[in-house]
């Protein structure tokens, strides 16, 4: 199977889960989500660009990024790493952010959480790899809950666009 017919497959659970499996070895997958070079090539969601990327992989250490969408509107995001297990799990703390990486609401979405918990494990057999995301809001109230809970199927629209853009990558490297 290409990567790109991959199969996104979603856990059910309170929390967010949702698995794929690229045709690519566990270290070119971990390079395209830990080299900010790569991750140009591909993150974000669908016809959007990456504007401006800084990553420093370590714990403690974050990834700033700034996107532009095709009618020019500019979103930041920022991930803060909590565990940077290579080639087999990143954790980190997800948020959208400012230029300056100062943390900041949802452009689209008011009742978003702040933060998310991003777990990313990656899991190779037989020269395929399978990347498995996991989200957990962080320090959310009840309406920022009910918001990240009534989206697992926005959520998971997104992840397969941008995992479609992974594979797309990974069958050019």
């Amino acid at each position: 199977m290409s990567a790109a017919a991959a199969k996104t497959e979603t856990a059910t659970s309170p929390d967010f889960v949702i698995s794929r499996v690229f045709d690519a070895p566990r270290e070119l997958v971990w390079k395209a989500m830990t080299e900010p070079e790569r991750m140009k090539e591909w993150w974000g969601p669908k016809g959007f660009t990456v504007l401006a990327a800084k990553m420093d992989l370590r714990p403690g250490g974050s990834y700033l990024y700034g996107m532009a969408g095709p009618d020019g509107t500019q979103m930041w995001g920022k991930m803060v790493y909590r565990e940077v297990d290579a080639p087999s799990r990143l954790v980190f703390i997800n948020c959208f952010s400012d230029e300056a990486g100062g943390v900041t609401r949802h452009p689209m979405a008011p009742t978003w959480p702040l933060e998310m918990l991003t777990t990313i494990t990656l899991a190779e057999r037989a020269g395929r790899t399978t990347v498995t995301v996991e989200w957990i809001p962080q320090n959310a109230s009840a309406t920022e809950r009910k918001t990240f809970d009534e989206s697992h199927e926005s959520m998971r629209n997104g992840w397969t666009g941008t995992f479609d853009q992974l594979a797309g990558y990974l069958a050019k490297s």
